[in-house]
Parts: structure tokens; sequence; C-alpha cells
């Protein structure tokens, strides 16, 4: 079967409303659970190897619009792997100290360490995104920082950080059916936000900000991959796939020993 991420490759332009965000890739619901589950596995042991090489890492970055379920796709993706070598970092709202240096700054500080898998839930995408429609800093604060990710993205790719970043891409009517299933379940009631209704309401200036982000932001070495996410089934087989091709093309080795196993006794 075909994959149903689209990856946008350095230079090209794409258009979110000509992505369709149902696409499955011609899977079906149980055909993609199972191949799911062999790539969290093979992603698991590939993972093992990463750690035990200890010369680099893997950075995975969720966006999307609300309800886009990053959380969710970080929890199934995550549940088979090894929490030892994850590091995960949600990007909020800048605290005062973070706002007291560049954008750029608490994100360089999170940058996974050799060995580890690092996933970042939202990220410095949001200093052209939140930051862009809420009018937040002037248009030619922001517009200057796409080149300014670019180079920091560089800089963590050079240095062995590998960059994997996804784009959960949901449709609007499914977004309103994911709001109207918080208001219906008591245990879902927590998870709402009378602000998500205002931020909906500027639904086509977040789809405006995410191609703008994504076009200029699409380089050789870190690409966006939009996902179709309406189905989740879905969306957690293409973010698998692609996690588990990306570790295959860093091809993490397992360290040489400086002794020979043979001639170890232990009483």
């Amino acid at each position: 079967m075909k994959s149903a991420v689209v990856t946008v490759s350095h230079g090209h332009k794409i258009e979110l409303s000509k992505i369709d965000p149902n696409e499955t890739g011609g899977n079906t619901k149980k055909g993609a659970e199972e191949r799911f589950g062999e790539s969290r596995e093979k992603i698991s042991e590939l993972q093992q190897i990463l750690g035990a090489e200890h010369r680099r890492s893997l950075l995975l970055v969720f966006q999307a619009m609300d309800t886009g379920a990053k959380d969710g796709a970080i929890k199934d993706l995550c549940a088979g792997l090894n929490p030892a070598g994850i590091e995960v970092k949600s990007f909020k709202a800048p605290s005062s100290e973070e706002l007291d240096h560049d954008f750029l700054w608490r994100a360089h500080k999170a940058a996974p360490a050799r060995g580890m898998i690092g996933i970042w839930n939202r990220s410095h995408y949001e200093d052209v995104l939140i930051v862009r429609v809420h009018k937040l800093v002037p248009k030619k604060v922001w517009k200057a920082r796409y080149d300014q990710i670019n180079r920091f993205e560089e800089i963590l790719t050079e240095n062995g950080i590998t960059i994997v970043k996804f784009m959960l891409h949901i449709s609007k009517d499914e977004q309103k059916k994911r709001l109207q299933a918080r208001l219906e379940r008591p245990d879902k009631w927590w998870k709402f936000n009378v602000g998500d209704i205002r931020e909906r309401a500027l639904w086509s200036e977040y789809q405006k900000a995410y191609e703008d982000a994504i076009n200029k932001c699409s380089t050789k070495r870190a690409p966006w991959h939009v996902v179709p996410a309406n189905h989740k089934w879905a969306r957690n087989l293409a973010i698998a796939e692609v996690v588990l091709c990306t570790l295959k093309e860093i091809d993490p080795r397992y360290p040489k020993i400086s002794f020979d196993p043979k001639t170890i006794k232990i009483d």
C-alpha cells in the first residue's frame, strides 16, 4: 500500500486545501493497525541501537490545529518504545524567562541529547503560527523567522540531530466533531477550552500560516511531512513508517567493544 503522508521536498509548494485529510493510503483499519504494530517493534529495536551508539539523535516535531491529536499520536507511537530513551517537550506559552531571550532559545535548550529520541509537542514554529495569526509581533519580525528557523535546524543537523517534522492535517468538519465530542463526555470536559472556539474562527488564517511555514521551512535536511489525520489509525501508520524509514537511514550501529567476550569468566 502507498503511504498517506505528503513529504514536502525543498522548493516544492503545497496547499493544504488540496491534501485530503481523510486519505488512508488505501489501507484498511485492521491492516494499518497490524502494520503499525510491526513498524513500532522495528522502531524499538533501532531505538536501542541508537542509544547504544550514543553519537546521534532523532528529533520528532509535531504540529497541528487544535484537536489535531498530537498528544494521542505521540502516546500511540511511544507506547512500544523505551521511555528512558525519549525526551518529550511540550511548548506552551513562553515563560517570562523565555520571553527575555530570542525565540529559539527555549527550542535549542530542548534539543535531544546524543542517543535520544526527542519529541516536541508544538515547537519553535509557534513563533510563525500563533504569533503571526494573533499579531503578537510586527510582520517584519515573524517574516524574518523563517530563515532563522532554517539556519537553526541546519545547526542541529550538522551536529548529529536528524529532524522529522509532522503536521497532522485534519479538516474543519473533523475539528468540529472532536470539539463536540469533548462537550458530550464528562471525562473530556477538562480538555475543552472556550478559547478553542475563538481559535476556530481563525481557521483560514492558521491554514495560510501553516502553508507558509511548511513551504518556507521544508529543506533538504529537514522536510515537512503532512499527515492526513482525520483517521487516527491511518495517521499512526503514516507517522510510524516515516520514523522507521528515518531510523533506517540513520543506520545506527552498536559500538565496538574493547574486549573479547570469550575471554571473560564470571565466577
